[in-house]
């Protein structure tokens, strides 16, 4: 399965912001966007006025690289979003939302989706008591997510517990963090989905 295998810091600097994508380093004066916060490259700091499809581009960018999603797979998403009844853009976040690996990090089982993504492709959660170990599969209102019995004293997992308390959960969610379970209560409204993300500029991009 293809992967980005370059430095993440690089896509924060790229987007401008913090992306989230190494736990708790990003919170920590070691964050590359509060030491350099610029673009990387040579041309990093120049200034340039955005072009209508930049910024389309960038909010599409911005959104792969939050959730860890390569581009076939995320028009994959969009096409899938398109074809739902409601709003597209609201749609597509929400099956965003909905991936295991979105919801092992959302229950505090990791301290990153990349760390999810992996503790999920290793076999480490059940969901409603069946072994899944595809981060990309979609759970539902009422699934329950839980670290397997022996997988629960696994370093990562013990430390991404710890940090949970300071980073809080969903409201769609419930989780027992002291049993290392979770329940997916409800499937997320678009306000609920508290992350910067302008979905229209999306939905223009991919409707061109």
């Amino acid at each position: 399965m293809a992967r980005y295998v370059e430095s993440v810091c690089k896509l924060c600097r790229r987007e401008g912001i913090k992306l989230f994508l190494k736990g708790e380093r990003c919170l920590s004066e070691k964050c590359a966007i509060d030491r350099r916060n610029y673009a990387p490259g040579e041309h990093g700091q120049r200034r340039s006025k955005p072009t209508d499809y930049g910024l389309q581009l960038r909010e599409k960018q911005k959104t792969r690289r939050i959730y860890g999603v390569l581009e076939r797979q995320f028009r994959g998403y969009y096409h899938k979003a398109a074809h739902q009844h409601g709003i597209t853009g609201a749609n597509l976040l929400v099956l965003l939302e909905r991936r295991l690996d979105n919801i092992v990090y959302r229950m505090g089982f990791a301290n990153s989706r990349s760390e999810a993504r992996q503790l999920v492709n290793h076999g480490h959660f059940l969901v409603t008591g069946r072994q899944v170990d595809i981060a990309s599969y979609l759970v539902k209102a009422g699934d329950t997510v839980q670290v397997r019995d022996k997988s629960k004293k696994i370093p990562g997992i013990l430390s991404a517990i710890q940090n949970t308390k300071t980073r809080g959960f969903p409201a769609w969610l419930s989780s027992e963090i002291d049993k290392l379970k979770g329940v997916v209560t409800s499937i997320p409204t678009r306000e609920e989905i508290e992350l910067p993300i302008q979905e229209q500029l999306i939905v223009e991009l991919y409707s061109k």
